[in-house]
């Protein structure tokens, strides 16, 4: 399945999508509003209130609901399926409007606040080279870790603002893994029984706010000021996804590749990498990212050239995921 999260345009609520078909304007069902639809049609006497505690309304509440919810929305999307191809209406209670096209409606991040984002980098190597080649003045060793803030998340089409006190933006291309089972010491054997499934994210960079900040050995509001976490466009839950260490990326700036690579290229496996983070308890909705590949704008000649500024826009590709366009916009005020 492919999840989402988009705001209801007659409501505007926010509500956890399933896409219905892909395509250059993919159909959008509103799970929950649909399967209480169905419950009423099974004779159910309060079905909404049945239908939120089994397919929550929200994509971090049906993380949260496990096997049930998981259940629940198969269930939902095959039937959702078959009445569209018998050309039969799909609808909620009342007769509301459950199907939009993604046109119609604005996407948010798939989870539009992740309880924690738990970042990885130096886990693609030809990152690191080319950072020792550029003369980076802060070695990139495997296995750093930080954390990024949630309050930083963006949709997959939001604007990226460009602060007004900061001269070096850069991207930097990476692959979300999206927990589903709250765990903590799990084994790398184990680890995939944990992951819901992934997103495409892109960690936004301050690198003149990095660079500062690395003299004393931190890394904070230089990958954490607003807008610096696109995610999205949507969480594939991990049975779409055959071999997660086999997927092509790509980041374009206004068209041009900046970055372009492989999660084979990892030098660490991401069973490796949820394994060792869950020293800490590990809860649905957790993002851990894979780190990034090779071509980010601080480690090119003549960066300046190379960094984001106001008016670009910025294309974050995934295989098997979806790709995210954040236009760049500067800073009012």
């Amino acid at each position: 399945m492919k999840l989402t999260t988009f705001v209801n345009p007659y409501t505007g609520e926010e509500r956890m999508g399933i896409l219905l078909a892909d395509g250059e304007d993919p159909l959008i069902l509103d799970a929950n509003a649909f399967f209480a639809r169905m419950l009423e049609e099974e004779g159910e006497e309060d079905p909404q209130v049945l239908a939120d505690a089994l397919l929550p309304p929200t994509v971090l509440g049906y993380l949260r609901r496990g096997r049930r919810a998981e259940e629940s929305a198969r269930a939902v999307l095959e039937e959702a399926g078959r009445r569209l191809r018998n050309g039969e209406q799909v609808t909620g209670i009342s007769g509301a409007r459950v199907v939009f096209r993604q046109s119609e409606v604005r996407l948010k991040a798939p989870i539009p606040r992740p309880p924690k984002i738990i970042h990885t980098a130096g886990n693609f190597r030809e990152h690191a080279q080319e950072a020792e080649k550029a003369g980076w003045p802060f070695p990139i060793p495997q296995w750093i870790s930080f954390l990024k803030s949630p309050s930083a998340v963006i949709g997959p089409f939001d604007p990226i603002v460009y602060p007004k006190f900061v001269r070096e933006l850069d991207y930097e291309l990476e692959v979300a893994i999206v927990i589903g089972k709250r765990g903590k010491y799990i084994s790398e054997a184990r680890a995939f029984d944990h992951v819901a499934g992934f997103m495409v994210f892109n960690d936004i960079t301050a690198r003149d706010i990095q660079r500062e900040e690395m003299k004393n050995g931190l890394l904070n509001f230089g990958k954490n000021l607003d807008t610096f976490a696109p995610m999205g466009p949507y969480l594939v839950t991990k049975d779409e996804i055959p071999d997660p260490h086999n997927l092509r990326m790509e980041l374009r700036v206004n068209g041009e590749v900046r970055q372009s690579g492989s999660t084979s290229r990892l030098s660490v496996r991401m069973e490796q990498i949820v394994s060792r983070y869950s020293w800490v308890m590990l809860e649905p909705g957790d993002i851990i990212t894979t780190g990034t590949i090779s071509g980010v704008a601080a480690f090119r000649e003549n960066p300046q050239l190379y960094y984001l500024k106001p008016g670009d826009v910025v294309e974050s590709f995934v295989e098997r995921i979806g790709t995210m366009r954040n236009p760049v916009v500067k800073e009012e005020g």
